[in-house]
């Protein structure tokens, strides 16, 4: 096929063309359950769910991409990441058809299980794919636009869940927005078995000739000089790495020279911090929140849709200034935001009244600006750029089944929170981003605008920096010690 013959930016325009559907799936799913839940042939065929069964019926999907985002770290590695993506949107059609054809709870859970199974393959392996085939100086942008066609496919779902209330006596009300699931996954099908597999990830199975080849069509008109010089960087850092032995549980918590442990811990950590901002709570259940307002359902359905295109164009900006503002500051500034958003929420729920709600809507869509700025994309680019080389499609496994694990809980419990606490549930999302902002400022290496070898020698070199202070440390002890002793023995 003609894209084998492919080069340059045509070549990365095309991954992240096929990385773009991978995602808009991923935010179709995200968006298209939450408006089916008040669907009135949707309650009819599955017999009125309460708050419980919505709630495990919803967050199954969840559930399923935790169990293959984790198994990703065992078969990740042998098959890579372009394989990964191509098995998990087959998994994912055979879920959605099952779906599509339920009539029974039994068979929707089963279908979004398996539908969950291949999202969790996808949603691990593309922004490892993506990082690894993208230059340094913009790679934040690409990762950006990715989410950003994430939201596509959200906002598609949300307007596409307000067209079928026109015939919501039909079974095609629900079954068409499950259906449409594979539009996505074919997308990504067609093109990707000749689009091709990380050079990175080519150089760890000793496929040299191959990777380098790939690096000189990623690179298109840069000189062979550059390109040699980039490949041998690469291969340095890989023989680096292998040098130290295998990846096992055991070394998964050893604080080795290459940091593996901590620089998994930080990956895990950001897609853990942006679950327990709160935007599934409001993503999964915008018609749900909206018409615990008093709102009606269409006008609920309306703006869940607006803000889901509001989410869209955030995360277009976002994609502006994210090499150049850094992914540290970004996650620090968004998560202070969120919680002042949160705080006018909770206080406009609270109070109650017509002009209450107004102000709690209006901060429901300042809060989605706020993340469309600034976390909807650095979670899942973090975790690719942090990790080492061979541990980078195990450590987005990790990443993205801690995001998946928090998102299943929090889409389980919301139903059941709102029903029972009201604006006293959303507190706990006001606190929550407070709390991540130090931890960010404490914790966090920045990343912008470093090729991958670069962030492994800044790890590098901040744990010689410890083991340098360490030794410091216990040899002005020692001479302390000694200087005690010789006063000692003078005094005697």
């Amino acid at each position: 096929m003609w894209l084998e013959k492919t080069e340059g930016n045509a070549l990365i325009r095309w991954i992240t063309f096929c990385s773009g559907c991978g995602f808009a799936l991923f935010g179709y799913d995200q968006g298209v359950f939450g408006g089916l839940l008040g669907n009135e042939s949707f309650i009819r065929v599955f017999d009125n769910p309460d708050a419980i069964l919505q709630g495990h019926i919803t967050a199954t999907f969840d559930l399923g991409c935790f169990i293959t985002a984790m198994l990703t770290m065992w078969w990740g590695n042998k098959i890579g990441s372009r394989r990964n993506i191509l098995f998990g949107c087959i998994i994912l059609i055979v879920g959605a058809i099952l779906q599509s054809a339920a009539y029974s709870v039994a068979q929707l859970i089963l279908g979004r299980l398996i539908a969950g199974f291949g999202n969790g393959m996808i949603t691990a392996s593309i922004p490892v794919w993506q990082s690894e085939t993208t230059p340094a100086g913009y790679r934040g942008r690409i990762m950006v636009l990715q989410l950003v066609v994430n939201q596509v496919g959200n906002v598609m779902s949300q307007w596409i869940n307000y067209g079928m209330t026109f015939i919501a006596g039909s079974e095609a009300s629900w079954r068409f927005p499950l259906a449409f699931q594979c539009f996505f996954a074919i997308l990504v099908i067609i093109p990707i078995p000749w689009l091709p597999d990380s050079p990175r990830w080519l150089v760890i199975k000793d496929r040299n000739e191959e990777a380098y080849e790939i690096m000189r069509r990623l690179a298109g008109p840069q000189s062979e000089q550059e390109t040699r010089e980039s490949f041998q960087e690469i291969q340095q850092s890989v023989r680096h790495e292998m040098s130290l032995g295998k990846i096992t549980v055991r070394s998964l918590f050893t604080n080795d020279s290459i940091q593996t442990t901590r620089r998994l811990i930080l990956g895990a950590g950001t897609q853990l911090m942006q679950q327990w901002s709160g935007i599934n709570a409001v993503l999964y259940y915008f018609p749900v929140v909206f018409a615990s307002i008093g709102l009606s359902r269409n006008l609920s359905l309306i703006l869940a849709a607006c803000n889901a295109m509001n989410l869209m164009f955030s995360a277009c900006v976002g994609a502006l200034y994210i090499d150049t503002f850094g992914r540290k500051r970004l996650m620090a500034l968004g998560a202070a935001g969120q919680s002042l958003c949160f705080v006018f929420v909770t206080v406009g729920l609270a109070m109650g009244g017509n002009q209450w709600d107004i102000v709690a809507i209006s901060f429901i869509f300042g809060y989605i600006t706020v993340f469309g700025l600034s976390w909807i994309a650095v979670p899942w680019m973090y975790p690719a750029e942090v990790n080492t080389q061979r541990m980078r499609i195990a450590g987005s496994g990790v990443a993205t089944a801690a995001n998946w694990i928090n998102n299943y809980v929090v889409v389980l419990i919301t139903p059941v929170g709102t029903a029972n606490l009201g604006w006293r549930y959303y507190i706990i999302f006001a606190v929550l981003n407070a709390v991540f902002v130090p931890v960010v400022l404490m914790f966090y290496l920045e990343t912008a605008n470093l090729s991958l070898e670069e962030i492994d020698t800044r790890f590098e070199q901040k744990f010689s920096k410890v083991v340098d202070d360490d030794h410091h440390d216990i040899e002005k002890s020692s001479s302390k010690e000694a200087a005690a002793e010789h006063v000692s023995v003078c005094n005697v």
